[in-house]
């Protein structure tokens, strides 16, 4: 494939940043643009919530390259831009500055935003999420020893929030609408340990209930008001119920989306092979769950499929597959997560949950499909190994931790 076309990056987030240089790595001699709304370079966004929350990171700590890389690079870095429009027979970008831009090449960055509570009280002063940079700060300034900070929302994301905020001094309470945390995306028995850690950590939980709106004096929060009449009273909250990714261009353009942007295994478009979408607003194929395609949210996913487009612009081999896998950190626990639990049977656990080093595997027959290893390296590392190999395994040398991963491994 020709190495002088003009690639452009709409998304300057851990995807788009990542594309940009590896396109520059495996030797794309054209010009190449990266347009990202925020005003700073491409950085890291999982340290948002914990170290930047906790003062122990700033954007030059997180920098995914420093930022005369993109200039030395021959990189045009545009920040503070977003794209409005994309017209694919000329091949056109509508910048929000006015320029035009001309591609060869389109590579979709554009990542995915919170989602927001459509109820009263939502645009008060101290109702926050956690998606950037700005948000983190925000967050940093509203909590601090004497505040009460309510989380909604008890994902991965919520909790390590609320673990940041125990960290700060501030007093944190969790509302979550299910009957426990985690229960969309992990199993009871992580949901019951995480609840109960955080617990030990001084979190209050409120599980089972609905958020009707935010309660505020002179533009500022005050309480969230539960279905029940309730008021839990916070200085503020953060919305933390999921994501939408941001394909609005995708759709107007007329790509194909499914709840973002529809792409092959090489991170192009299934309806025009000169736009790619990577990261959190792409809609993949993952070959070792069968026909399945999903959007994932991870840094991983990011890098990965910045790989799969950089090669394929630039004429190399498709990257090998991965298994997919992201992680979470609370107080002292690292939590490892690889695969996804499609179409499972049994749940084992392997460890003592009371350690604080143990692993849960979601089996479908003898096949592992996902892994959760809290503080369990070996567990993670070899799990993943017999997702993406699709290995059969003994089920009762996986369950004893007398029996090392390697043996299990070996012997599956």
């Amino acid at each position: 494939m020709s190495q002088g076309g003009h690639v452009v990056i709409l998304g300057a987030g851990h995807a788009g940043g990542t594309a940009a240089a590896l396109l520059r790595q495996y030797g794309h001699e054209g010009p190449i643009t990266l347009v990202g709304d925020e005003p700073i370079a491409p950085y890291q966004r999982p340290p948002l919530s914990k170290a930047w929350l906790k003062g122990e990171a700033d954007a030059g700590a997180l920098a995914l390259k420093p930022l005369e890389f993109y200039a030395e690079a021959g990189i045009d870095f545009r920040p503070g831009v977003r794209a409005n429009r994309i017209t694919r027979g000329p091949k056109t970008v509508a910048l929000s500055d006015g320029a035009t831009l001309t591609y060869d090449q389109l590579i979709l960055a554009t990542g995915a935003r919170a989602i927001a509570l459509p109820i009263p009280g939502a645009d008060l002063q101290g109702v926050l999420f956690l998606r950037t940079a700005a948000d983190a700060e925000a967050l940093k300034a509203a909590v601090g020893p004497g505040k009460r900070l309510a989380v909604v929302g008890g994902g991965y994301i919520g909790l390590e929030v609320a673990a940041s905020g125990r960290a700060l001094g501030a007093e944190v309470v969790v509302l979550e609408r299910e009957d426990r945390i985690l229960a969309r995306v992990a199993c009871k028995v992580l949901s019951d340990f995480f609840q109960g850690y955080h617990q030990q950590h001084g979190v209050a939980f409120e599980l089972g209930c609905s958020v009707t709106g935010f309660e505020g004096e002179g533009g500022r929060i005050t309480g969230v008001r539960l279905a029940d009449g309730r008021v839990i009273a916070c200085d503020a909250a953060v919305v933390g119920v999921g994501a939408h990714p941001n394909d609005e261009l995708a759709n107007d353009c007329g790509l194909e989306t499914a709840r973002g942007v529809v792409v092959d295994l090489d991170a192009r478009s299934v309806s025009d092979p000169n736009v790619f979408a990577i990261g959190d607003v792409a809609h993949r194929p993952m070959p070792i769950y069968g026909e399945r395609m999903f959007r994932m949210e991870s840094v991983p996913n990011a890098l990965e499929q910045a790989k799969q487009a950089a090669s394929a612009i630039t004429g190399r081999p498709r990257p090998p597959g991965e298994c997919p896998w992201q992680w979470s950190d609370q107080y002292d626990l690292k939590l490892q997560i690889a695969g996804y639990a499609f179409d499972v049977d049994e749940v084992l656990v392997r460890g003592d949950p009371t350690s604080g080093k143990f692993a849960v595997f979601h089996l479908a027959g003898n096949q592992v499909q996902s892994v959760e290893a809290i503080n369990a390296p070996p567990e993670f590392m070899m799990g993943k190994q017999l997702i993406l190999n699709r290995k059969p395994v003994d089920k009762a040398k996986l369950a004893d931790p007398a029996v090392s991963m390697k043996e299990v491994v070996a012997q599956g």
